[in-house]
């Protein structure tokens, strides 16, 4: 008898989202780490005239990074936006399926561009294969589009923060192992090949489990006129908030804005810390790269803790600008960074810098209809890949310029950034009487 219920629960588990989220993680974390190292070996040998060589090294590699990640975040757009569609079409594995696909063959092609030494180049394409897949930016609205729609809006924050968790506490345990596996060689395998089959394998299980086992949990609004409020079980008996027909455009704006600022922020100051690590006085190896992006890992875990405990005492715009002043005051502190230790300092100030997005993304989810819920959070995500339009050049050529005099300049600029992002949050708050009435409580 406990053998079949072990086996039935078992069954269930591997039914939810959550066993791909885990799996999909691991694998994109030891891709990202090998990915970082195989382009700092092929930029090892580049020059630039009038700078130094490990200038030139950083140069090359910024520039690298900056071409592809552009490609995975523009590429994707119109893809992402179909694949929201047929979500809301009823469609809802079309967002995660058909990413998945894209993932194993970016990482196939880079498995490819170590065993035969081709260009690092040629990851480009591979950039553009991926984002005709929907990326990233269909696959994670796709993930919380079905959370959000298993759950109440009253605890939809705390289930996009356990989705966050289970993602954070995944990137960890995958960028822990990712520099061992990366040392790993032998005469007929290079360094870097074993940890890729492994992130090809885990990204096929993945694949796999979203095509045969992933059941979709639809929830059907019987209610026409169910958008116009929200309940909010702030004591024993449910207080009913009232919104205005339809959207509140103003605070879709100002969610929509302080999310692009805070985005900003954060992807600028992350897309140049990869590679401000490599550089002297730090220089890390595989291993320490590694260890560095667990320690980033380890955020998805302490902001989760920080949702829970202080969920109970604040609101939710007072939960996004607590994560924003953490991570605020921790790239501030980066600036100024000269050792590994005073880098592991400086990461341990960002102890709730992502609470804000999917707190964001609960606040927006529930101001609309699940009808409309996949695009409106695809739209989110496509808001932030336009932003990165501007962060991925204007940082890279920023740490460029200022690489000789203050490498660090990047990252205080990140910070000013986030405090910007905080403006229109605090609106938001002033906006919503349910806000006030927890302040005059507070």
């Amino acid at each position: 008898m406990v053998m079949p219920s072990l086996c039935q629960t078992a069954f269930t588990v591997l039914r939810q989202v959550e066993p791909i989220i885990v799996l999909e993680e691991l694998g994109s974390t030891l891709f990202d780490t090998a990915l970082q190292m195989v382009v700092k070996d092929r930029s090892a040998n580049a020059t630039y005239p009038d700078i130094s060589r490990e200038a030139s090294q950083q140069k090359a590699m910024t520039d690298f990074f900056m071409t592809y990640n552009l490609i995975i975040r523009l590429v994707p757009i119109i893809p992402a936006l179909l694949l929201a569609k047929l979500s809301d079409r009823g469609r809802r594995k079309a967002p995660i399926v058909v990413p998945l696909i894209g993932y194993v063959l970016s990482r196939l092609a880079l498995l490819l561009v170590v065993i035969f030494r081709m260009p690092v180049e040629v990851m480009f394409g591979a950039g553009v294969v991926f984002g005709l897949s929907g990326g990233f930016c269909a696959y994670w609205p796709g993930v919380m589009t079905l959370a959000s729609l298993g759950s109440t809006a009253t605890d939809r924050s705390k289930v996009m923060m356990r989705v966050e968790l289970l993602y954070g506490t995944a990137g960890l345990v995958g960028s822990l192992v990712s520099g061992h596996l990366f040392q790993l060689y032998s005469s007929s395998l290079g360094h870097g090949i074993v940890l890729l089959i492994v992130s090809i394998l885990l990204h096929l299980l993945c694949l796999i489990f979203s095509i045969v086992l992933l059941q979709v949990k639809q929830v059907y609004n019987n209610e026409p006129d169910e958008n116009c409020h929200a309940l909010s079980q702030t004591s024993d008996d449910a207080a009913v908030v009232e919104f205005p027909a339809g959207i509140n455009v103003v605070n879709v704006v100002l969610l929509f804005l302080a999310a692009i600022l805070y985005n900003f922020a954060v992807g600028g100051a992350i897309e140049i810390l990869g590679v401000f690590v490599l550089k002297e006085p730090l220089s890390w190896s595989a291993t320490q790269v590694g260890y560095g992006n667990a320690a980033g890992c380890m955020i998805f875990l302490t902001s989760f803790l920080g949702v829970i405990l202080f969920r109970r005492c604040f609101s939710d715009i007072m939960l996004i600008l607590i994560g924003m002043l953490s991570f605020a005051s921790g790239i501030y502190f980066m600036s100024f960074v000269t050792t590994t230790c005073m880098f592991y300092l400086a990461r341990s100030l960002n102890l709730f810098a992502l609470i804000p997005m999917p707190t964001i993304r609960s606040l927006l989810s529930q101001q609309v209809p699940a009808s409309s819920c996949g695009t409106t959070l695809t739209s989110l995500q496509l808001a932030l890949k336009f932003a990165a339009l501007a962060y991925i050049p204007a940082f890279t050529k920023i740490y460029q310029r200022t690489l000789d005099w203050f490498p660090g300049f990047v990252f205080m600029l990140s910070s000013i950034f986030t405090v910007l992002g905080m403006i229109p949050i605090s609106i938001v708050g002033c906006r919503s009487p349910d806000q006030r009435r927890q302040y005059e409580r507070i």
